[in-house]
């Protein structure tokens, strides 16, 4: 075994120890316990974390860690023909890393990502831009969630490694006989363009709301809602709709996915016109962004199960609630074009070499 197929683990330990000594001094004392008090924005109240308090709550997180760290070192270890520890392990790495990408984290990762871009230049703006920076996007309590999120990725990353070395497979790509069934380049081509349709036909909904209010269009909510916006928030408005428009055009990238054009650089690109797309390029943007709008789409239906909206606004809340639906959509398109457009593997020679499929779609 080798050093490299190790690796996962051995990172999602080193991040396992570092939150026990985080967990531990919280309990104790030290100040920047990231939830509940510890959390200044009101929205906090959307994290299913945010009546943890320091005390207990700090300990609580040592004890997660502390399991993640036994797990993560588990998965370090040879599989043994047979062996159970090793199946336990994966399956509680499993549900480590689903409790740290899906249920810890809340809307606001989604929007320090989709606001730094314009954030950058907020000093050049007037109105709701002009008095927020960077920093206000991301406070500490958000900052850690993205360090969850790197744990939970972590953790998975470890347990597929762990079960490629269980069944024998290729630790670099996985493969452990010819691609077949769902995973061929045929297979991937037909059920990705499904996925790619429904990704960029779910948020349209969200767009239209957001962009008609920014018009004065009381798209799915009284004008009384949208009066009382306007008089306490000047421009709110135009910040939904310059989030609609960031969600319109994620959804013609994703396009990219089933289109030649996200498989070599279109002509009028200087200097890259005609070469050919690496693949994580595509990949990795696209999965991460469908992990956050899952994670913002969960917060609201949460929020929704708990009853804090009102059917009557309905503009406000239900197109998000479908979010869930556009981040797998998203995961699974990025998960057929790599299946597409991934080479020949260096170390077991499994795959065909050719990046660039031939049936991808035209229409």
């Amino acid at each position: 075994m080798t050093a490299t197929t190790r690796a996962p683990a051995l990172l999602a330990a080193v991040w396992s120890a570092g939150y026990v000594a985080l967990g531990a001094a919280w309990a104790l004392g030290v100040p920047g316990f990231p939830w509940g008090a510890g959390d200044p924005d009101p929205d906090g109240a959307l994290s299913l974390l945010a009546g943890l308090d320091p005390g207990p709550g700090g300990w609580w997180v040592a004890a997660f860690a502390a399991l993640a760290l036994v797990v993560s070192l588990a998965l370090a270890g040879t599989p043994r023909p047979g062996g159970r520890t090793g199946r336990v392990a994966v399956g509680a790495a499993w549900a480590l890393a689903a409790a740290l990408v899906l249920a810890i984290p809340d809307s606001r990762l989604m929007m320090g990502v989709a606001y730094t871009p314009l954030l950058m230049f907020s000093g050049f703006f007037d109105g709701p831009f002009g008095q927020v920076g960077l920093a206000d996007a991301w406070p500490w309590p958000v900052l850690n969630q993205v360090l969850c999120l790197l744990g939970g990725l972590l953790l998975a990353r470890a347990a597929v490694a762990w079960r490629r070395r269980a069944r024998a497979a290729c630790a670099a790509c996985g493969r452990d006989e010819e691609e077949s069934g769902w995973t061929s380049r045929e297979s991937a081509a037909r059920w990705g363009r499904r996925a790619v349709a429904v990704a960029v036909a779910t948020p349209l909904v969200y767009c239209m709301t957001r962009w008609a209010w920014a018009l004065g269009i009381p798209l799915g909510v009284s004008p009384e809602f949208l009066a009382e916006g306007t008089r306490d928030t000047p421009g709110i408005w135009l910040a939904g709709a310059y989030l609609a428009t960031f969600g319109a055009l994620g959804g013609l990238l994703t396009l990219g996915l089933v289109q030649r054009w996200g498989e070599v650089f279109p002509r009028w690109i200087p200097g890259l016109r005609g070469r050919r797309v690496p693949p994580p390029l595509a990949v990795v943007p696209a999965s991460f962004v469908a992990i956050i709008i899952v994670v913002a789409g969960l917060t609201y239906v949460r929020a929704t199960v708990a009853g804090r909206f009102s059917m009557a606004e309905w503009g406000a809340w239900l197109p998000e609630c479908f979010w869930p639906v556009w981040g797998a959509a998203l995961g699974a398109a990025a998960l057929a074009y790599h299946l597409r457009r991934r080479p020949a593997c260096r170390r077991c020679g499994r795959g065909s070499a050719d990046l660039v499929t031939a049936n991808v779609t035209q229409g």
